[in-house]
């Protein structure tokens, strides 16, 4: 079911309908070029972006022809052939590197996309717990993320988060979110301390939810949302926890004293997975930030064996860009569960794309690199990602 078609059949309880996050999740955003990107040529009818490296490699490239000769004047020069972009897949930025802020700044330079202009930007770190990176969202991280956002002219920005492995407030203040707050002038929104009328349920027939799961209010009223994550593996039956997981902490664990326990629903249930990809029909991210410097190859969400990939991840699509952090863990040497099969066959992956949340085939992922390190980096994941 694509998502247009599933947004038509979802009802929701407790609040109004909000269209603009859904009318946002239908539309592809490509990256436009940025200065001193090279530009490589993709498909003849679209505009141009940074240097991507597509998969496979044997995509073929277009050829411009230039335009006939006028019969009333002197031919003309063949114009220069512009470089473009294809609508109906997903560009991944990817950034070698060890420094996590300044890969953050240029996987997003790379990227080549400002959906936070002149509009309020809610923006969901992984803060589960207030263990360390890679089990939460690197100070670093958060903060040069926060400032490419302020660079972008949003008009104001707020950090929300649920914590499932501790008090909320607690993890927030432990991990430096208040004190980034008022140094930087932004909000923030504790999750679990919302009231009742400020927590919307979704139900559908096509979700494995027993009782739909409930989102903030806040979640349906941003036009823009913003969110960062790790890379990571989740033992607690996630299997791995990226894009798609990190939107558990949107939904609520109990909406009123002594309700449903939605977290317990989620958690017991054989179809977890499935669960985890239908929080993320609510609403598509303008911007992705995966933080790869670090990774849990096993364990997971909040311990566990640790590993360097060293890489950064900026996108617009979720599928895309867990499918490339699965690619990675396996590169890695990761648990049974995260290397079996083929990367769109993962329960949460392949939910995703018959709920219609992004692209449906790894051959649709385009890398956007900016060094010859990131571009073989970028190779060895497309192998990966055409394993069966």
């Amino acid at each position: 079911m694509k998502r247009r078609e599933f947004c038509r059949q979802i009802t929701i309880v407790g609040g109004t309908i909000i269209m603009t996050p859904l009318l946002n999740a239908c539309r592809t955003v490509a990256p436009s070029a940025a200065p001193g990107d090279t530009l490589s040529s993709a498909s003849p009818t679209q505009t141009s972006v940074p240097s991507a490296t597509p998969l496979p490699t044997d995509t073929p490239t277009a050829t411009a022809v230039p335009p006939s000769p006028s019969p009333t004047t002197e031919p003309q020069p063949s114009p220069t052939p512009q470089p473009t972009v294809e609508t109906d897949v997903a560009y991944v930025a990817l950034v070698k590197t060890t420094d996590r802020a300044a890969g953050v700044q240029r996987a997003i330079e790379l990227l080549a996309v400002n959906p936070a202009r002149s509009l309020p930007v809610l923006l969901k770190p992984n803060l589960n717990s207030a263990d360390a990176a890679p089990a939460s969202t690197h100070p670093d991280v958060l903060r040069s993320l926060t400032l490419a956002l302020q660079e972008m002219g949003a008009r104001s920005i707020t950090i929300g988060e649920r914590s499932g492995m501790g008090n909320t407030r607690q993890v927030m203040q432990q991990t430096g979110v208040f004190d980034l707050a008022d140094e930087l002038g932004l909000a923030t929104a504790v999750f679990d301390e919302l009231n009742e009328k400020d927590w919307v349920l979704r139900q559908s027939g096509d979700f494995h939810w027993p009782d739909g799961f409930a989102v903030p209010r806040l979640l349906l009223d941003s036009p823009c949302v913003v969110q960062t994550c790790n890379l990571k593996t989740h033992r607690f039956g996630g299997h791995f926890s990226l894009s798609l997981k990190n939107s558990v902490g949107f939904a609520a664990k109990t909406v009123s004293s002594g309700g449903i326990n939605y977290m317990e629903q989620l958690h017991s249930s054989n179809d977890q997975r499935q669960m985890i990809a239908e929080i993320n029909t609510v609403y598509q991210p303008s911007l992705i930030v995966i933080d790869g410097v670090e990774a849990f190859v096993s364990g997971g969400p909040d311990v566990g064996q640790v590993v360097q990939p060293e890489v950064v991840l900026a996108g617009t699509d979720q599928i895309a860009l867990d499918a490339v952090g699965v690619a990675i863990l396996r590169l890695f040497g990761t648990t049974t569960e995260v290397s079996g099969g083929a990367i769109f066959g993962q329960e949460q992956l392949a939910w995703a794309v018959a709920l219609g949340l992004g692209i449906d085939s790894p051959t649709k992922i385009r890398f956007i690199t900016g060094d010859a390190e990131s571009r073989a980096y970028a190779e060895s994941i497309s192998a990966v990602l055409q394993q069966a």
